[in-house]
């Protein structure tokens, strides 16, 4: 019994490690990207302006390119994210992993209120555009839908990965992946986001899951350690 709760024990603790390496190198290009927008680095601003203008000109004249980044955006919206995962936490506090489910409505939370303290604090507009093809409310610098959608599908991810199979991990991860790449496009080709926007979104996003990942894995270590260990008969 001693060896099986150090072997979990020493399990939760190279976890937690792992996420605290992604958190660094997650922070890293998050950092430099603020740096670049505060600073009005030339080349990132005509790579902004250029992506913005290019697909706001093709929107223009493809309405089913619209239709189908406003479909989209709508998958990666809050109102989705708040049904899925609340739907998902009451399924895990009734399956009895009531610490899970915390860990699922804290990062999720927490995420959203990353986002908008970071937005404030960098107070970047929206692109502007003649005849936009969508609207959207507040500020710019992250991507609110670009952070969400990593921290959710990669939340979705660490939930399923125990169960599923090699063939099957591979399979989630590439459409995990899809679905961010989709989703953070969607907010460039609508003329809402910049493309140093969604970056900074997915950079945050993934910081804020590995440091919670690492929060979760210390608690679980924790609370493993401080349970009474069985004596021999």
């Amino acid at each position: 019994m001693a060896d099986e709760e150090a072997a979990r024990a020493a399990r939760f603790g190279a976890r937690a490690v792992l996420a605290a390496i992604a958190l660094a190198l997650a922070a890293v290009p998050f950092g430099l990207l603020l740096f670049l927008v505060e600073d009005r680095w030339r080349p990132l601003l005509h790579v902004d302006d250029g992506a913005r203008d290019d697909l706001h000109a093709y929107a223009m004249r493809h309405e089913w390119f619209v239709a189908a980044a406003k479909t989209a955006s709508f998958v990666g919206s809050a109102l989705v994210y708040w049904v899925v995962f609340g739907a998902i936490a009451l399924w895990l506090v009734w399956r009895g992993r009531p610490r899970t489910a915390a860990f699922v409505a804290v990062t999720m939370l927490g995420s959203a209120l990353l986002n908008m303290g970071v937005k404030a604090a960098v107070h970047r507009a929206r692109p502007v555009l003649p005849d936009p093809v969508a609207h959207a409310k507040g500020l710019s610098f992250p991507s609110g839908h670009a952070q969400s959608a990593v921290v959710a599908f990669g939340l979705l991810l660490l939930l399923a990965w125990p169960s599923l199979r090699r063939a099957a991990r591979v399979a989630a991860s590439v459409a995990a992946a899809a679905l961010v790449l989709g989703i953070g496009f969607s907010r460039v080709a609508l003329g809402v986001h910049f493309v140093s926007d969604v970056l900074a979104g997915c950079a945050l996003g993934a910081a804020w899951l590995a440091a919670m990942t690492a929060a979760f894995a210390a608690w679980r270590r924790e609370d493993a350690a401080a349970r009474p260990r069985a004596r021999p008969g």
